[in-house]
């Protein structure tokens, strides 16, 4: 699995509100389209890195108090352990 974090960054006076993402030392920046929803946001950030980098998955977000977190899963969800997460 890879995990890449997305991440808010509102407007100053040089640039409007964009969205960051990053995952292994790479970073992309896209603009914040206001047509869509904030996680709609996030996840196309996270889509352009993995487009970029080559990564192919499923898709998995969910939100922290930063951001968001995004894991592209390449195979079945597998549990470790005998409890539920």
């Amino acid at each position: 699995m890879i995990a890449i974090e997305t991440r808010y960054h509102g407007p100053t006076n040089t640039k409007g509100s964009h969205i960051v993402a990053s995952a292994n030392g790479h970073r992309l920046t896209i603009g914040v389209d206001n047509a869509v929803s904030v996680a709609d946001n996030h996840a196309n950030a996270a889509k352009e890195l993995a487009r970029k980098l080559g990564w192919r998955g499923r898709l998995i977000g969910g939100h922290t108090n930063k951001g968001m977190v995004w894991v592209w899963n390449n195979g079945p969800v597998v549990l470790l352990g005998d409890s539920d997460v």
